[in-house]
């Protein structure tokens, strides 16, 4: 037996009791006379007392050899702590060691073993298993499994059966790049890695299996960011005989579940947004509704004045900034030259001080008169002491530029409470967006989203006004999770495949399975898909998803503990009847 009890659980009803202990030495402190090491694992951390009068001098000089990390097992009586720390919750007593082994030596870390490091992230990502080994990170994976787990409850009490789908798969084109693997039995052949279960889901609604989830790795081979990662992981559900107000129903209530036992936070029946009202009052579809600052379109109070830049813009829009009309003129010209960088695009930006006596003070003083400026205020819901800020041009893009300003100004002001929740859904998207390069409409979803009955008139003369039976679970500012109802028959799935620009022969090259298996009696179905790695941040309240997965990719896609992608040995690229040209 290696341990009677772990590092966390020892407290003063344990006095004079005898234990074993085994952990990682966290640190040591030798007064010559006397030496104190403390000794961690996953469940806490206790006291090791060497004393030169009390213990075993064989045992007591072994303990000066300990250093950082090393592996202990050791025995020994808990004694009462004289100086008691109340920071930890073994806080009252100590263990009088009797025993000592050395299990392991460790090589000194390359960074120390802390909550609060000296080690960047480079270097902790590369010795990944030692980063593991601190409080934030092994905090992080604990709390990810908290939230499996309550998923896997929650869904399994409503009936939901777990099924696994595989990963060797067909490549299907659904938005993203596939990674692709050779086969070696397939002369020239290749499987792809799914970027969802998304058919194979589908077919286990038309083998009657009703409620499908699963906990499912996913794979798509597209740039990084921080709350991205080329392998992710899904909470990927299906049902059989529903319509949309079933399915946000059941995942609304998850979402409330995982709130109240993971955070302890109750909420109310979630707000609904369409589409088109969260792309025109927040300039995104995942609005973070934690704050307002909502925007005020001012074409028709501030064209047709002398100002040709708005005169030209195809929109003029705003947002009232709560409480920095006294931005200086230096924090001004940097939010102008934050917007103008690469990543946000915009040429300019105007701005308004709402002074507190209920005058106005602009960037534009010279072509707009205190009335104007009274009506933009109107427009935004700007108060005396706020500051408007105006951006204009092509209106996509604008709201686009608009809706990162306003992000960026809320957290600078503190207004994004990282432990406030605000989730909503948005609904009524569109079915088709139009792709300038290709010149062909393209799935907003995927090839399987079902469109309104009532707009199916619309795919002959107008397929971009064709609203989608699909939905997205926003929580603040995040998309977390996202589904629709599907098509089930035949026709309706060529239909939609003639509009995505696919010939009949490529849809079934691609997709002939799901075609074919639609004829054999496929109920009406549709679903909902969850991120997990952001939901588990999130909730963990966390921007990014890093480090709420074990053994993540940096930003290149690399993993640079075990130094992969690589290459591979000539024998095998022969085998798989594969030649590389650089």
């Amino acid at each position: 037996m290696y341990r009677s009890h772990n590092c966390g659980e020892l407290n003063a009803s344990h006095i004079n009791t005898e234990v074993t202990l085994a952990g990682w030495v966290q640190k040591s402190r030798d007064k010559g006379f006397m030496n104190w090491v403390d000794l961690r694992d996953r469940y806490g951390i206790t006291q090791l007392i060497f004393d030169e009068g009390r213990s075993d001098k064989t045992v007591f000089e072994l303990a000066k050899t300990l250093g950082r990390e090393f592996v202990i097992q050791v025995k020994g009586t808990v004694i009462e702590r004289e100086a008691k720390n109340k920071n930890i919750a073994t806080g009252e007593i100590e263990i009088l060691v009797t025993e000592l082994k050395i299990l392991n030596a460790s090589l000194t870390p390359p960074f120390t073993i802390e909550d609060e490091t000296d080690g960047g992230e480079d270097i902790r990502m590369k010795y990944r298993y030692l980063d593991i080994r601190r409080n934030p990170v092994k905090n992080s994976l604990l709390f990810r499994h908290k939230v499996a787990m309550e998923v896997r409850k929650y869904l399994s009490d409503l009936d939901f059966c777990e099924v696994e789908t595989p990963y060797l798969i067909k490549s299907t084109p659904e938005g993203a790049r596939d990674f692709v693997v050779p086969s070696r039995m397939n002369e020239g052949q290749f499987y792809a890695l799914p970027q969802s279960p998304q058919t194979f889901k589908q077919l286990l609604m038309v083998g009657g299996m009703d409620k499908y989830f699963q906990i499912v790795k996913c794979f798509r081979d597209e740039d990084l960011r921080a709350d991205r990662q080329p392998e992710f992981t899904q909470i990927d559900c299906e049902m059989a005989f529903v319509e949309q107000e079933d399915i946000l129903n059941i995942f609304e209530g998850l979402t409330r579940h995982l709130l109240k036992e993971i955070k302890g936070i109750e909420v109310e029946k979630f707000p609904r947004m369409t589409y088109e009202h969260a792309m025109k009052t927040y300039g995104n579809d995942k609005p973070d509704i934690r704050f307002g600052m909502e925007f005020g379109e001012l074409n028709e109070v501030a064209k047709s004045k002398e100002f040709p830049v708005f005169n030209a813009a195809e929109l003029v829009v705003g947002i009232a900034v709560p409480g920095v009309g006294n931005y200086t003129r230096k924090e001004i010209d940097g939010l102008i030259d934050w917007v103008k960088r690469p990543q946000v695009g915009a040429s300019g930006m105007v701005y308004v001080k709402c002074n507190e006596d209920g005058t106005y003070k602009s960037s534009v003083d010279k072509f707009y008169d205190q009335a104007d400026l009274s009506n933009w205020a109107k427009t935004t819901g700007a108060q005396p002491g706020d500051m408007i800020f105006v951006l204009s041009g092509p209106a996509d893009k604008t709201r686009s530029q608009l809706s990162a300003l306003r992000m960026e100004l809320a957290t600078r002001l503190g207004l994004r409470n990282p432990a406030e929740f605000a989730p909503l859904w948005v609904v009524d998207f569109p079915l088709l967006e139009f792709d300038e390069e290709s010149g062909r409409y393209h799935a907003m979803h995927h090839p399987f989203t079902s469109p309104k009955p009532e707009d199916m008139h619309l795919l002959e003369t107008n397929p971009g006004k064709v609203r989608a039976n699909a939905y997205d679970m926003v929580l603040n500012g995040n998309e977390i999770g996202g589904g629709s109802i599907r098509i089930h028959d035949k026709a309706t799935q060529q239909l939609m495949f003639k509009y995505l620009g696919f010939t009949e022969e490529e849809a079934k090259a691609q997709f002939g399975f799901l075609m074919d298996a639609f004829q054999f009696g496929a109920p009406p179905h549709g679903g909902l898909a969850f991120g997990l790695d952001r939901l588990v941040a999130i909730l963990g309240g966390q921007e990014t998803i890093r480090d709420f997965i074990a053994f993540p990719k940096n930003n290149s896609g690399r993993d640079v503990m075990i130094d992969a992608p690589s290459t591979i040995d000539e024998s095998q690229l022969k085998e798989l009847h594969i030649k590389i040209n650089l």
